[in-house]
């Protein structure tokens, strides 16, 4: 007779257990084997080990009252992935490959904040920097729960999706993102966002060095750097650290 256990834990990453056995043999998920096209190769993946990272689309970098905008920035450029994640994410959601949203949110009190990270947001020491009000709106610059470090409006959040604050340009770093993806069995990222060719680039690189499997998608991802970044990014990418690609193809693949 089949005993009857429950399960802990995260599937894959899961044990059935009761009071006298552990099943540890982790039964993998039904694979999801999609042909993706990218710039530099034909890509075979496997959608259930994969997941969708959407780095920075946060108020204080693609809003027209956030702190970029606040310096001067023209954040037009920033919000030109809006239209192709929103198509992207329903089809995804159906396919159960999980979308997890990326922000800087720092602590109110910056403890782990360094002087030479501070003086990227202010230079001179009297603008208005990490943790420092907009006169806009009042809100801390990129602090956790603030309107400034909010996902925009227009960007749908779902109770499934996954969130994870970070306090550097990657995401890696002093963080449980790498923790969250190995236990969901993930090992191919789709990567979006802003700035390309900062906290997309960085957090993509780090992945590349830890063992995942790296696809940036161009249309969902944008910088406000000048043109020639954004080139660097593409090439560096396509050269070093994985594959580029467009949505339009992951969707051809996805509504088979």
């Amino acid at each position: 007779m089949k005993r009857s256990l429950r399960t802990l834990g995260v599937p894959p990453n899961a044990w059935g257990v009761d009071a006298e056995i552990a099943d540890i043999t982790r039964p993998p998920l039904p694979p999801q084997i999609v042909t993706l096209e990218t710039e530099t190769k034909t890509l075979n993946l496997d959608l259930a080990k994969a997941a969708l990272l959407v780095i920075d689309m946060q108020n204080d970098f693609c809003h027209p009252d956030g702190w970029l905008a606040h310096i001067g920035v023209d954040v037009t450029p920033a919000r030109s992935p809006i239209p192709a994640l929103q198509k992207l994410f329903p089809p995804l959601r159906l396919a159960n490959v999980p979308i997890i949203w990326l922000n800087w949110g720092n602590r109110p009190d910056l403890l782990n904040i360094s002087a030479s990270l501070r003086h990227v947001y202010n230079p001179t020491g009297d603008g208005i920097g990490l943790g420092d009000r907009l006169p806009k709106n009042n809100a801390p610059v990129l602090i956790a729960d603030s309107w400034a470090a909010a996902v925009v409006d227009e960007l749908e959040q779902h109770p499934t999706d996954i969130r994870v604050n970070k306090y550097r340009m990657s995401g890696f770093w002093d963080t449980p993102l790498d923790s969250i993806l190995r236990n969901l069995g993930k090992t191919t990222l789709f990567f979006s966002g802003v700035n390309a060719d900062q906290c997309v680039l960085v957090t993509l690189q780090d992945a590349n060095f830890l063992g995942y499997d790296c696809i940036l998608l161009k249309d969902c991802t944008a910088t406000t750097s000048p043109e020639y970044c954004w080139q660097a990014t593409l090439y560096n990418v396509n050269q070093c650290f994985g594959f580029v690609a467009e949505s339009p193809s992951l969707l051809n693949v996805i509504n088979y």
